[in-house]
Formats: structure tokens, C-alpha cells, sequence
């Protein structure tokens, strides 16, 4: 099912047939990254085109859940553990500053907003502690952070103590995101949707290869959610997280906030009104349950249990739409975004907001604007020149070993998996998948929408055993987050190519007649 805001809603018209061609800057990808980054290009008279695989805001920007806070859970206190004073503020500061740009954004291009009071709460004593240092952290960068209780925070569900801080916005992302392309087109941008990139190049020269042919450029910036060269080894610097949102028709009354768990379970709430979304169709968005890409045993489940807690603490709401979103936090929990290395400086990239994208997203597009301007260092602000030199802190080198560590048992425990079952193996359950290998290779074995495929289990990537995500039906990547369709098509995450389908020497990878074997239609 598609997100809440895509409900109802065709996407613009404002995409032009593709041809080869050169721009002064190529642009990957028509999230939120992308599309602020070609508007703040565009309008000081710079050639760039956009380029995107599927539609405008067609993966985490289209499925977040609209909040654009500086109040990000416990994000501020995390940081300030294992960093100075300075950085965080400059990292409260960048988010300020993407948060500002969308603020004026949609005040001129017309998209509401309301303005909110965000609560990082916890439900029970041992998340006070977490909440209190979220206040002092907060506070100590810059922001009015306050203490509300029990009794301000008023809420159906448990919700102890919160750190606070007002005059926060909801959107529509969906809705900014239209808005962001149409100014884009109209200041000169060219827009590329339905077209899939297959590489880049910075040497001999800038190039995206797309299935339609070349774009050359002065210079590219992947706003990809995570990069998809490998220069930078970005991929394991960071971890590919999902989580799950659901929608609901509500006709009881509705916090007026934007609340997130600081511990556990993870649950994030926030009504719908007119000026923030589709009101008409739900009054509120319930999400949570967070998990590395590929390593939950069951995504569905997962959502279900969003749904029971819902209906436990909002008696008779309807469920009007599930979906699921993904996006990347940097071992370090700040953001990478500059130039990828080893590209002579003529690719730039930007990843790891760890879920808080459309403030990230617009200062990340702030940062990339002035660099590719050449703005100079003494006119960039603060902010900027901290997150861009600041230095590695054994903390989080020890976050990123360890992710890593889990990595490398991620992939050997997907090839044991595998070698456990040989095919031929019983045609899968509709909505069902399997991996089993044949000739110690493993196979994914898929039944959707009545169609049986049988498709390479190993990931394009770096070779990491795919496993099922039984919520969108896709197979996932446990390594570095890379997603596919059942038919193999690579979706998104670091993988360029898809996963190999299986042809006349895949057929008997399901069970059954050859009418029941691998690519057969019921």
C-alpha cells in the first residue's frame, strides 16, 4: 500500500523525454536532498537536471512521517556523550538552518504547514534519565528545550516526562516535495523521472549512465539516500535502517504534538490536520519499530503490533494505510556530505540522517550549493566548516566496528541458511519467500501477486545472502541495506545492478509440474 500522502494523488506532470546531454550539474535522485539542491542551483542560474529512477519523492522522502524538528528523540544527548559541546551545537545548527529554508520554501511556493510543539518522551522512570539529558544537551546547543509533564502531555498512551520544544512544523513531504520540482522546472531545471542511472564516472570525465544514455557534467551529486559509488566506502560507514508507519481514521480526540519514545518500544505519533496532510482520509499517523535492513524476522508482524498498540490507546481508529521507510545513520550520527573521494572533486554526496531527512535534507542541499558556488570558507557559516572538519573520536570507531562485526556475521550466517535447503523447494505461499541454494549456490524463491520467480539470493553489492521482508515483499539486503523486487530489480541502497533472475536453468527451484516451476504465472 502506498504512504498516507501519496493516497488520492498523481504525481506531476513535469518530466521531459530523455536525451544525452551536458549540464553544468547532474543531480541523482528527486527526494528531498535532490530536488532542494536543484532549486537552490536553478535559481542562481546554474544548468542542472535532475535524474530519478522512479517518481518525485518516491522512497524516504514520500514515506516519512512529515515532521521537521530539531527535537529529534535523543539524537542531541547521544551525540553530546561522545562529542564536544560545539558539535552538537553545530549539528542543532545545520538542522536549524535546513528547517528555516524549508519554513520559507513553503511559505512562498504556498504549502501549509502547522506549527507543533515536539515531545521526545518516555513512557516509564527508566527513559527520565534519557530525557534529562536530552534537555541539557538540548539546550546547551542553542534550543529552548523545557520539561513538560504528565500532565501537559495529556496522552492516551503512556508518556511519563518529554523534553519539549515548541513552535516545530508538520508537512505534507509529499506535497513540499511537488512543490520543490515545479519551482525547480520553472527556474530552468530539467527533470528526468522513469530513468534509472546505471553508474557514474568522474574520470575521463563527469558522467551518469542512465538505460537511456549519458549525461555529462562540471559536476554530480548523489542524492541517493545512501551513495552508489563505493570511493568512499560510505556503505560501511554507516547502517541502512527501516521502520514502519501506519495511518488511521480517528474520530476521538488526537494529541496536538509530535512525539517520539527516547527508549523502548519505539513509537512515533502525530495527529493529521488539514494544513499538514490529507486530514480527510486520517487523523493519525502511528510508526516504530525500527530495525537494521534485512535482519528482522518478520517486518509484517512488526506492523501488526504498531496496529494492536494503536487500538489498545485509540479505541475504534481505522487503518487506512501501512508502508514502510528506509534511510541511513552514520556510525557517528552525523551526516556525510561533501565531496567523494578520489573523484578529483567533481562528485559530491550526501547520507546519514538517520530519519530526520527533511531538516538534514535542506541543510545538506545548503552545504552542496555552496560548495559547488565556491562560496568562500570566511562567508560559509559556522556550522558548515564544523561537521565538515570534525575528527573521528574512539567512540566511533567502536560503533562502526561493531557494525561491521555485525556485518560479517550477517553474511556468513545468510550462506549457512541457504546451503540448509537445496531446491527443488515447495512453490512459496502467496506473498511468500524462501531462499534455498542449488549447487551450493543460493536462490530466492518468491510467490507475488500469483507470479513464482526464482532470482540470485546473492546481492550485487558485496555478495550478502538477501532475505524476505514479508511487508513489501521485497528481498533485503542484511549487509548494507541494498533492496530489490521479487523479479530481482534492484530498488534501492548501495547495489547498481539487480539481482540475477533465473532463466531455463532455474526452473525446478520451485517445486511442482513445469507449470508450477520458477517464472510460471497461476
Amino acid at each position: 500500500m502506498p504512504p498516507l500522502w501519496k493516497l488520492d494523488r498523481a504525481a506531476p506532470s513535469l518530466s521531459v523525454p530523455f536525451s544525452p546531454a551536458r549540464h553544468e550539474v547532474v543531480i541523482v535522485g528527486a527526494g528531498i536532498t535532490g530536488l532542494a539542491t536543484g532549486v537552490m542551483l536553478a535559481t542562481l542560474g546554474r544548468d542542472v537536471a535532475i535524474v530519478e529512477a522512479g517518481e518525485i519523492a518516491e522512497l524516504t522522502t514520500g514515506s516519512n512521517t512529515g515532521k521537521v524538528s530539531l527535537l529529534q528523540g535523543s539524537t542531541l544527548s547521544t551525540l553530546r556523550r561522545h562529542h564536544s559541546a560545539s558539535l552538537v551545537r553545530a549539528y542543532a545548527d545545520a538542522n536549524r538552518a535546513g528547517a528555516e529554508w524549508l519554513a520559507g520554501f513553503a511559505e512562498d511556493a504556498g504549502v501549509s504547514t502547522t506549527t507543533r510543539t515536539a515531545y521526545s518522551y518516555t513512557p516509564s522512570d527508566s527513559g527520565l534519565d534519557i530525557v534529562e539529558a536530552e534537555i541539557s544537551a538540548g539546550r546547551e546547543a542553542g534550543l529552548d528545550v523545557r520539561r513538560a509533564d504528565e500532565a501537559e502531555l495529556a496522552t492516551p498512551f503512556p508518556a511519563l516526562a518529554a523534553a519539549a520544544l515548541d513552535g516545530q512544523l508538520a508537512i505534507d513531504p509529499v506535497e513540499l516535495a511537488d512543490a520543490l520540482a515545479r519551482v525547480f522546472v520553472a527556474a530552468g531545471g530539467t527533470l528526468h523521472t522513469g530513468t534509472r542511472v546505471r553508474g557514474v564516472h568522474a574520470v575521463p570525465e563527469a558522467l551518469v549512465r542512465t538505460d537511456a544514455g549519458a549525461l555529462r557534467a562540471d559536476r554530480i551529486v548523489l542524492a541517493t539516500g545512501t551513495a552508489i559509488m563505493d570511493r568512499g566506502l560510505t556503505f560501511a560507514k554507516t547502517r541502512g535502517l527501516r521502520s514502519h508507519c501506519v495511518a488511521f481514521a480517528f474520530d476521538g480526540e488526537v494529541p496536538d504534538g509530535m512525539f517520539l519514545s527516547v527508549d523502548g518500544p519505539a513509537r512515533s505519533v502525530r495527529s493529521v490536520a488539514s494544513g499538514d496532510g490529507p486530514a480527510g482520509i486520517a487523523r493519525l499517523i502511528v510508526g516504530g519499530n525500527g530495525h537494521p535492513v534485512g535482519r528482522s524476522i518478520s517486518d509484517a508482524s512488526e506492523i501488526d503490533e504498531l496496529v494492536a498498540w494503536t487500538h489498545e490507546h485509540f479505541p475504534g481508529a481505522r487503518e487506512v494505510a501501512r508502508w514502510s521507510a528506509q534511510d541511513y545513520e552514520s556510525h557517528n550520527l552525523v551526516p556525510f556530505v561533501g565531496v567523494m573521494p578520489r573523484t578529483l572533486g567533481r562528485v559530491r554526496f550526501a547520507t546519514g540522517y538517520a530519519k530526520w531527512g527533511l531538516t538534514n535534507g535542506p541543510a545538506a542541499a545548503i552545504r552542496l550549493t555552496s560548495e559547488i558556488m565556491r562560496v568562500p570558507f570566511r562567508e560559509r557559516p559556522s556550522w558548515m566548516i564544523a561537521l565538515g572538519t570534525r575528527l573521528t573520536v574512539p567512540a566511533d570507531l567502536a560503533r562502526g566496528a561493531r557494525e561491521n562485526a555485525l556485518v560479517g556475521a550477517e553474511a556468513a550466517k545468510g550462506w549457512l541458511r541457504a546451503e540448509c535447503t537445496a531446491v527443488p523447494v515447495p512453490r512459496p505461499a502467496e506473498g511468500c519467500g524462501v531462499v534455498a541454494q542449488r549447487a551450493g549456490h543460493p536462490v530466492a524463491v518468491s510467490s507475488v501477486d500469483g507470479q513464482t520467480r526464482a532470482v540470485s539470493a546473492v546481492c550485487s553489492h558485496l555478495g550478502g545472502v538477501v532475505a524476505w521482508n514479508d511487508a513489501d515483499r521485497t528481498w533485503d539486503c542484511p549487509l548494507h541495506a541494498s533492496r530489490f523486487a521479487p523479479d530481482g530489480t534492484r530498488i534501492e541502497g548501495p547495489a547498481i545492478d539487480d539481482l540475477t533472475p533465473l532463466g531455463a536453468s532455474g526452473d525446478g527451484a520451485a517445486g511442482g509440474s513445469p507449470a508450477d516451476t520458477a517464472h510460471s504465472t497461476k
